[in-house]
């Protein structure tokens, strides 16, 4: 079997992957807070999650795979206030507007979408046992997690004492013993959403919410946590903490989890994306210029743990590539296959991958499987294209239809397909008619009109190549 590696944020090194139970694989990755679109930076953890998950379904008989849906955080209370809807309809809508926008670019839907307002009795629960273990203390009102009863507080982040507190970005309250404790429980007021709980009427602490969410759907320790690497600290610090604490382990923060998987934030044309540089683009907007395999293609085009800088340039040459690679399975699609494409999957392309997820690999590979394809006779091609379909799979891409992809014989509003199809075949017969220089004025013709013509052994094809 293949050895999987991966970088451990908690080690700061790569591993090779050992896990809880070889029988069954367990992970979670932090999901959104619903309460606006999702941009496209949110989407490179969610795709990178689902491209683990799709390679650790090639190598284990079972993973379950949670990812939530935070519908309870401050933000969402200011949404409701500002705009005057009510919080249940702001996160309802946001929670479909985002699993469909995940669906558009291939992510797959996790196995487990708790959402933290169902998990209210468990982090209560998670609470009272670290009140129990002297890891938190009860504030006017508040409950906190106490950081210096944990000694292994800043092993995942790397940040010493003094560090955690000057990079905290936290209010130093009144009620805290130390600035850089965190909240557990704060109080709600009448006209803000609370519970009922032994500290008064209030809300969970938004760090609590994964915690309490992860164990109460995977168990401790589970395999492998997800994320960006913007939540390491200190949302990812606290989360250990509070779990450890809650279990009353002081120096082993894998009694949590064993792997931290950490992706690189996503910048525009070499810019972090951000509302004052007015740069930000929500997912919606991009599909309405680009299939969602380009964007997700786009996403994996450069190694998860380096920063990925998201230019038109980029998104066309994901564009051109798919492109190249359905034009092949166009040309090839009366090789039949056999129905389970993973079957012809190859071991190089998989160890690229179990090499801590080296896409950029994994995409050479598949452009040397293309190439051959091109080239094969009739003996090689179904092995070259069931390998070309298959490595597609994985990655999440080469799902559509080639015909749907490369939109032939599309008609549009814009396009009077009975004209084409007329020219096309006044073509053919002055080829017949080795009329060479009329059939290439109409090609030209087409061209003008945004036609690519393509002639295969089965006749001649066309798609409209104008945006």
């Amino acid at each position: 079997m293949i050895k999987l590696l991966l970088h451990n944020t908690l080690s700061k090194k790569k591993e090779e992957f050992k896990p809880v139970d070889s029988n069954h694989i367990r992970m979670y990755t932090c999901g959104p807070t619903v309460y606006n679109f999702a941009h496209i930076g949110n989407a490179r953890p969610a795709v990178v999650s689902d491209l683990l998950v799709r390679l650790l379904r090639n190598l284990y008989p079972k993973v379950t795979y949670v990812s939530n849906i935070t519908d309870i955080d401050d933000k969402i209370i200011k949404s409701s206030i500002d705009t005057g809807v009510p919080i249940n309809e702001i996160t309802t809508k946001y929670e479909k507007i985002y699993n469909e926008d995940m669906s558009s670019i291939g992510v797959l839907a996790p196995d487990i979408q708790p959402h933290a307002t169902e998990h209210i009795k468990d982090m209560i629960i998670l609470i009272e046992k670290n009140i129990k273990n002297n890891k938190a203390y009860v504030s006017d009102g508040h409950v906190l997690f106490d950081i210096t009863k944990y000694k292994a507080y800043g092993k995942l982040s790397g940040r010493n004492f003094e560090d955690q507190l000057a990079g905290s970005r936290v209010e130093v309250a009144e009620y805290k013993r130390n600035p850089g404790d965190f909240v557990l429980w704060k109080p709600s007021t009448e006209d803000q959403p609370g519970w009922d709980s032994p500290w008064g009427f209030g809300r969970p602490g938004w760090h609590l919410e994964c915690s309490a969410m992860s164990e109460a759907t995977l168990g401790l320790p589970f395999d492998i946590h997800g994320g960006g690497m913007d939540l390491i600290f200190p949302h990812h610090e606290n989360e250990i903490a509070q779990s450890c604490g809650s279990c009353n382990e002081n120096l082993n923060p894998q009694i949590y989890t064993k792997y931290w998987l950490h992706n690189a934030l996503l910048n525009m044309d070499g810019e972090k994306m951000s509302k004052s540089l007015g740069n930000i683009l929500y997912i919606r907007d991009l599909l309405k210029e680009y299939p969602g395999e380009v964007l997700r293609l786009s996403l994996l085009s450069s190694h998860y743990r380096q920063p990925l800088n998201l230019t038109d340039e980029a998104l066309q040459q994901s564009q051109s590539t798919l492109d190249r690679f359905y034009r092949n399975l166009k040309k090839n699609e009366s090789i039949i296959i056999d129905a389970n494409p993973l079957s012809y999957l190859p071991d190089i392309f998989l160890e690229s991958l179990c090499d801590d997820l080296n896409t950029s690999k994994a995409i050479a590979v598949m452009n040397k499987i293309s190439k051959k394809l091109s080239l094969a006779d009739e003996n090689s091609k179904k092995e070259l294209k069931g390998q070309l379909v298959a490595c597609g799979y994985v990655l999440g891409i080469l799902q559509d239809k080639p015909n749907h992809w490369l939109g032939v014989n599309k008609v549009s509003k814009n396009i009077d397909g009975k004209l084409i199809e007329n020219l096309i075949s006044e073509r053919n017969l002055a080829r017949k008619n080795k009329k060479f220089e009329q059939a290439d004025d109409i090609r030209n013709t087409l061209q003008d009109m945004g036609i690519e013509i393509e002639d295969t052994p089965s006749g001649t094809i066309w798609r409209n190549i104008k945006k």
